[in-house]
């Protein structure tokens, strides 16, 4: 069997099972020899079938003096031929018996099946037993992104929406007995937020300094604990900023309690979420990261610049323009 038909026998069977069922023409039919499904078929001595034929399910049964002009393709059964076939001969999970009077012009390809074939039997081409499929080169396959197919919308969902109630609930009780301390972080957020963002970085990097160094373990995981701390305050005091911004952009006049906690909840849904679908899309964590890092360093530079509240950090303020003064004098009214 030349080399492109060897690879492509795979492919050529599964496009068998897609043809219609038609009629086979035997005893010098016009037709073209075609498919049958789930039935067996005997060409009888001295019958001719023109044309490939093609059985799926059944066995096929070639009597001595009986004529294929074509190719004989069969999957799950067996052929039997005392006969001649003058193309190829292929079982497809099955088993492929030449007697002694059996003449194939082609090729004989068995793929999960076996051939016994007689002494006196004559195949004029090559015989190929049990066609391993085609090798795939991996590598040129494109990367296809994965996806999460344990991912529970419903119990995402509701974890988004659970931390975001939770943390909102914090951010009220917060706006109620530190709201002067809210208003000075969310100042420092506002007035100088590469300052804030660079000593929430600074931050970090000393914790993860005192934890890389044995003598200080136990120091940094008790410093574990006032940075969640100036994180949640940090968020709430965002928040709040973004509770006061909303409220002016819908021309509402919302109390400061109120404000704060629809604004911590907006924020926390957005991170949470993004964070959902990190879960889902692993590929994009390399892009969403970035907003939970962001609003994180942010959150505890702010805190740490204005010690939790405790100092007002400056808004900058555009330089004033002071005109000249003339030096010349006013003369003295006469």
């Amino acid at each position: 069997m030349r080399k492109i038909i060897k690879s492509m026998v795979m492919i050529m069977l599964l496009a068998m099972l897609l043809m219609p069922a038609v009629p086979v023409y035997a005893q010098g039919g016009e037709g073209p020899g075609q498919i049958i499904f789930g039935d067996n078929f005997t060409l009888k001595s001295g019958d001719q079938l023109k044309g490939d034929l093609v059985v799926v399910g059944g066995n096929v049964r070639i009597e001595e003096e009986a004529h294929v002009q074509g190719s004989l393709i069969v999957i799950g059964g067996t052929i039997s031929s005392d006969g001649n076939v003058s193309g190829d001969v292929v079982v497809f999970g099955g088993q492929i018996q030449l007697n002694d009077k059996a003449i194939v012009s082609g090729d004989v390809v068995t793929i999960g099946g076996q051939l016994d074939k007689a002494t006196g039997a004559v195949i004029n081409g090559k015989v190929v037993d049990n066609v391993p499929p085609p090798n795939v080169d991996v590598t040129s396959v494109p990367h296809i992104p994965s996806v999460a197919m344990r991912f529970n919308p419903f119990f995402e969902f509701g974890k988004v929406m659970g931390a975001s109630i939770f943390v909102a609930f914090l951010g009220v009780l917060a706006a109620l007995f530190f709201q002067p301390r809210l208003d000075r972080i969310s100042q420092a957020v506002m007035a100088q937020p590469l300052m804030a963002s660079s000593m929430g970085l600074l931050t970090f990097a000393a914790l993860i300094l005192l934890a890389v160094t044995i003598i200080f373990l136990p120091f940094a995981l008790l410093g574990l604990l006032p940075l969640i701390v100036a994180w949640l305050f940090g968020v709430v005091a965002i928040g709040q900023e973004i509770g006061d911004r909303l409220a002016r952009a819908l021309r509402q006049d919302w109390a400061p309690v109120l404000a704060t906690g629809i604004g911590t909840f907006a924020l926390v849904f957005v991170i949470t979420f993004v964070d959902s679908m990190n879960n889902l899309l692993p590929l994009v964590a390399c892009v969403t990261w970035i907003i939970p890092v962001l609003v994180g360093l942010l959150a505890v530079g702010a805190v740490v610049m204005t010690r939790f509240g405790a100092r007002s950090v400056s808004m900058p303020q555009a330089p004033t323009y002071t005109p000249p003064t003339s030096s010349e004098q006013i003369p003295p009214a006469s």
